[in-house]
């Protein structure tokens, strides 16, 4: 049996009901016989980034553990994305769920379907503040820990979610 690599996702969404799309596609992750675990962070709202006009995103970020290799991890990623009625129409477009893959065990990879970390992920408040709080020393390799670009990036733009939202 394949041992278990721990990974980061970024969950985002700005259409239909974010809040809830985004815990249902953690639960439906959780479930997957190829995840063994998911801690997911509290959720904020975040100011768009590259094409604003549009809404406001909900982000979030996931701490797994996972047996899938990285790229089965995509599919995965991309399936649910899909089921929550994703539409690819242009880049930074509005959408019902985005899951991305930040960190695959550290592993580096830059081809045509995965670059690995994430390329603008350490660039971005939306991704780093919610991984900060469920592990703040996550390194994310070339860059950092967690908290230390969370706190490099500050709190413009990203607001807290409280259970009454």
């Amino acid at each position: 049996m394949t041992p278990p690599v721990t990974a980061v996702i970024a969950f985002g969404s700005n259409l239909g009901e974010s809040t809830d799309t985004i815990r249902l596609a953690a639960e439906r992750l959780s479930r997957h016989p190829g995840i063994a675990s998911l801690r997911l962070s509290p959720l904020y709202r975040t100011a768009p980034v590259g094409y604003t006009d549009q809404p406001d995103f909900v982000n979030a970020a996931a701490l797994i553990e996972t047996t899938l290799d990285a790229y089965a991890l995509l599919s995965l990623l991309h399936t649910v994305e899909q089921d929550a009625g994703r539409e690819r129409s242009f880049r930074n477009a509005p959408r019902t769920l985005d899951l991305d893959i930040i960190d695959y065990g550290g592993q580096t990879k830059d081809d045509p379907a995965l670059t690995l970390p994430h390329p603008r992920a350490h660039l971005r408040a939306f991704v780093m503040r919610p991984l900060a709080d469920i592990a703040p020393d996550y390194p994310l390799p070339g860059h950092g820990s967690a908290r230390d670009l969370a706190e490099t990036l500050g709190t413009d733009g990203i607001t807290p979610l409280t259970e009454a939202v």
